[in-house]
């Protein structure tokens, strides 16, 4: 990104924006999906429902008229629905008993869901949250390969953004407080391995991550402090300064929840001091519902050769 798609901002009236509500009605957007001009499918709420309800039995299967008593749909109306669900292959009929259960076929629905996908949708309302109480925008990433990828922002909704589309843009992980967050907390063998590929780049990176002791350095400092943060050292964004949280599900960090700010506008020690208890509160909600939310498919096993 180049300096000519920064939006313009006045530093003196930095201060004065913090903690208004002028964009309530942008954050909206971030928990709340709007209808549009289309219509609710019934038919498809219905089908859903049945899967859900047969998903959630003991036992694992169901039969019409337990269906029924659960989703509060007419027999007739449910038995129509398990043919088709039948025939498109999701669910599948006990001759024995006139039982139906999910079939093979439902863990294919599954396979695109994966760790990323689901720390995005959980994490989306705690960032706009997060944005009504410090202004100044916030990231939720996740590591891929080299870099950290921008799954989530609030940059579309602050009237302090620099950047308007940070979504999939990826940030270097030695240059940035997302990726020191990251690879300060993730295991050994995942922070040896993301650094044995940066070291086959012939980046800015790559450099860097050559300078062994600095490295340990920078990630030593991280877990001193109890944050990350940078202050410029990422080159293509220099005028930036960031902190950065690590986001964590039974004991392994599945990404990094940040706040970014321009670095003449406030510093390291200011923004620590003003914003970090604000972004330990996003990064603990988010970890709770993580934990108390159903795993991935993935995680769980689900659809495993």
């Amino acid at each position: 990104m180049s300096d000519n798609n920064l939006v313009l901002i006045d530093v003196h009236s930095v201060h004065k924006i913090e903690g208004k509500g002028i964009f309530q009605a942008g954050l909206a957007l971030m928990s709340v999906s709007g209808d549009g001009p289309y219509r609710h499918v019934q038919g498809l709420s219905r089908g859903l429902a049945i899967l859900h309800a047969i998903s959630r039995t003991t036992n694992g299967c169901a039969t019409i008229t337990d269906l029924s008593a659960v989703t509060g749909l007419h027999r007739t109306t449910v038995r129509r629905l398990l043919k088709t669900l039948e025939t498109e292959g999701y669910v599948r009929r006990s001759a024995s008993d006139d039982s139906y259960r999910l079939a093979h076929k439902i863990r294919q629905l599954g396979d695109g869901f994966t760790d990323d996908e689901w720390i995005s949708e959980i994490g989306a309302p705690v960032l706009g949250e997060l944005l009504q109480k410090l202004v100044w925008p916030s990231d939720l990433s996740t590591i891929d390969g080299t870099s950290m990828l921008v799954r989530e922002t609030t940059h579309r909704f602050s009237p302090l953004s620099f950047h308007r589309a940070m979504i999939r843009q990826r940030m270097p992980v030695l240059t940035t407080a997302a990726g020191r967050a990251y690879l300060a907390h993730c295991g050994p063998e995942e922070r040896e391995e993301i650094l044995r590929m940066i070291l086959a780049g012939d980046d800015e990176q790559a450099a860097l991550a050559r300078n062994r002791l600095q490295v340990d350095r920078v990630l030593e400092r991280v877990l001193q402090q109890g944050y990350a943060s940078n202050d410029g050292e990422w080159t293509q964004q220099s005028k930036v300064s960031a902190l950065a949280l690590p986001l964590r599900h039974h004991g392994r960090v599945l990404g990094a929840i940040n706040v970014v700010f321009l670095k003449k506008a406030v510093t390291i020690s200011e923004g620590a001091e003003r914003y970090l208890p604000h972004l330990r509160a996003a990064a603990w909600k988010i970890e709770q519902r993580l934990d108390a939310a159903p795993l991935p498919l993935a995680e769980r096993g689900v659809g495993a050769p």
